[in-house]
């Protein structure tokens, strides 16, 4: 019966487009790697102000943070340090907190924070705010606008990350397909040069991300990237640590391609073949299981909720991706490159790659819970999102696979065809039946026919002398038969709708593929989804105001479009908890001079909870101080405060803000 196989050509590249349009959607405008650990409060709060300066800043983070005597600056008005530059670790239980203690004798004005850390899944985080002691003040202090893990620093980083993972897929998977599913494939050179190929790249990449580690956490400069200084300290991190035990790790690995492409290809002893087999997997899963443990031990899974079920599930999950899809790429080399690759070997990686799948699917699910952590993250934060477009990525690959399986079962009920032997694995082809014919009628001979000249073994049949031997026209002529033979080898594959069928559907597995492995590289630099959610739930909750127990200092500017209408009202509400409270406004000209208004007036509304506005009329103590005692806040919550100014009989305005309270 003879079987049509499908274009795929078509196909393969309007996939490709809808893959690029997907993935270009999620990354046009993405930032760099962002933060995998979290701000979630301070101590002073951004844009608080506070009547006396504090006695140290405090920081809270998601989760655990590497810290170094730099990691919290305090910036004055004037971009001069206002901290001792030593670190406290604050951290009790589950909550991570470290602070700076200020210099005495701090002036007010509007200080600046400035934070850099690496977060316990090897990410750079950075970020700074401001507070301010008495009032508000102009300030001086400019901060670089470059994202931590950004510019061509993080580029390149990137890049390598990416490369690394791919060289990972293709050394595993192309040392466990030949293993396990095609042992003949030790012996095909193409094969022999894309694991090794796999091997040089992940060892290059891993080399470059030990070496821009440091101006990757730290400056941003390439040209740091050769400070020994800088490495030595990289080296003492749990980063470092992971990288160097991957290049050792990846010394044992040499040795396994060594023997499997050397050593293994050379036995000719059936029990030999099968000890070595055995100890090549055994080994071999050893040191592939070790280097994906150095990904485990250093990111996502490292950190965050049931680490020590999560770093076993990521190595299953790492391993079952090079299965699959570093087999995958063999397979395609193979299928491309080698003379023939018999169908049981293709039936074998099918089972394989199936099981994978099913690994995958399994351990995916439970790192999605992880890392995710509910339906609304899925849909709203930007990991959820790469998350999805993986999903939809592997569905696809899913249903080519599966495409794929169909060929296979056809070349399996194919009979072979004329001039094909029977082998043990199936499919020998054509090669050994043509190199033996070429032996026998051309090689033994050395007959060049029609030529009539003698080869290195014939009689000359026109005159009968002695044969003349001649070494240099036999080779010629064996080269000849072999590119001859090589020619029709190729012809008849490609001819071969099954085969052809099988290798398109590979390809565009294989095209999917990368793409596939883009989306999980970027997600591995991208902040899960339940960290994002927690970190703008504790953003959203906090306000303007300062720590419970001392006082709600802000500062409002307004404008009453009358002569004499522009100033400032300061007001304090002490200690600012719920209960009762002490009011104070100061009224001033922009120039910080007391102005005395006719009148002032307060309210305070807690929307959240329909309550209010509550009125407050304070009393005019003197010029541009007003005051009320007893002021009753019933809960707390986020308040707004209102303030209305009358500078005249006609000229008045309402200015209000937002405090967060008890």
């Amino acid at each position: 019966m003879t079987t049509t196989a499908p274009r795929l050509g078509t196909a393969l590249a309007r996939l490709l487009i809808l893959a690029a349009a997907l993935l270009g959607t999620l990354l046009a405008g993405a930032a760099p790697a962002s933060a995998h650990a979290a701000l979630t409060g301070s101590d002073p709060k951004d844009g608080a102000v506070v009547a006396t300066a504090p006695k140290e800043v405090n920081l809270t983070f998601s989760e655990q943070v590497a810290m170094s005597a730099d990691s919290i600056r305090v910036l004055d008005p004037a971009g001069r340090r206002a901290d001792t530059g030593e670190i406290r670790d604050l951290c009790s239980g589950s909550i991570v907190r470290y602070g700076v203690e200020l210099r005495a004798g701090l002036p007010d004005g509007t200080y600046t924070v400035a934070w850099q850390t690496v977060s316990a899944d090897s990410h750079p985080i950075a970020g700074a705010f401001t507070f301010s002691i008495g009032a508000p003040s102009a300030t001086s202090v400019a901060l670089p606008d470059r994202e931590p893990g950004g510019g061509l620093v993080g580029a390149l980083y990137g890049i390598a990350r990416y490369l690394s993972y791919a060289g990972f897929a293709v050394l595993v998977g192309g040392g466990a397909f030949v293993l396990v599913c095609w042992p003949r494939g030790a012996g095909v050179r193409p094969v022999q040069r894309t694991v090794v190929r796999a091997w040089l790249t992940l060892t290059g990449a891993t080399l470059v991300m030990l070496l821009l580690r440091n101006p990757y956490t730290g400056s941003g400069e390439l040209s740091d990237a050769f400070d020994l200084a800088g490495l030595k300290s990289v080296l003492e991190t749990k980063t470092g640590a992971a990288l160097t035990s991957r290049l050792l790790l990846l010394g044992a690995a040499a040795l396994f391609v060594a023997v499997l492409f050397g050593s293994y290809t050379r036995r000719t002893d059936p029990k030999e073949k099968k000890d070595l087999v055995f100890g090549l997997g055994i080994g071999g899963a050893v040191v592939a299981t070790g280097i994906a443990g150095t990904w485990a031990l250093a990111e996502h899974a490292s950190t965050g909720i049931q680490p020590g079920i999560a770093m076993p599930v990521d190595i299953l999950h790492l391993l079952a991706v090079a299965a699959w899809l570093g087999g995958l790429t063999v397979l395609l080399v193979a299928l491309y490159r080698a003379p023939s690759v018999e169908r049981a070997a293709v039936e074998r990686f099918s089972k394989v790659a199936f099981a994978s799948v099913a690994v995958l699917a399994a351990t995916g699910l439970y790192q999605s819970w992880r890392q995710v952590g509910s339906w609304s993250a899925l849909t709203g934060t930007r990991y959820g999102q790469l998350l999805l477009v993986k999903v939809g990525l592997m569905a696809v690959l899913v249903g080519i696979a599966w495409i794929s399986r169909r060929w296979t079962r056809r070349l399996a009920d194919l009979p072979p065809a004329e001039g094909e032997e029977w082998g043990a694995e199936g499919i020998v082809g054509t090669a050994g039946a043509e190199d033996a014919e070429g032996t026998k009628n051309g090689e033994a001979s050395g007959t060049d026919e029609g030529s009539g000249t003698t080869g290195a073994s014939g009689t000359d049949e026109v005159s009968g002398a002695a044969p003349v031997v001649d070494p240099e026209r036999a080779a010629q002529l064996a080269r000849q038969r072999a590119a001859v033979a090589t020619a029709r080898r190729k012809r008849e594959r490609d001819a071969d709708p099954e085969r052809s069928g099988l290798r398109r559907s590979v390809l565009t597995e294989a095209a999917v593929a990368v793409v596939l492995l883009v989306v999980t590289t970027v997600l591995t630099a991208t902040e899960p989804g339940r960290t994002e959610e927690e970190a703008g739930r504790s953003t959203a909750a906090s306000g303007p105001a300062a720590v419970p127990d001392r006082p709600v200092d802000i500062r409002l500017p307004f404008d009453t479009g009358g002569v004499d209408g522009k100033g400032v009202v300061r007001l304090s509400l002490d200690p600012g908890r719920t209960g009762a409270n002490g009011l104070h406004l100061y009224v001033e000209r922009p120039d910080g001079k007391p102005l005395d208004v006719p009148e002032i007036k307060v309210a305070l509304t807690l929307e959240a909870k329909d309550v209010g506005p509550l009125p407050v009329a304070p009393d005019r103590i003197q010029a541009g101080h007003w005051s009320a005692s007893g002021v009753q806040i019933p809960m707390s919550g986020e308040w707004r405060i209102q303030v209305t100014v009358r500078t005249s009989d006609i000229d008045q305005t309402t200015i209000d803000k937002n405090v967060k309270i008890g």
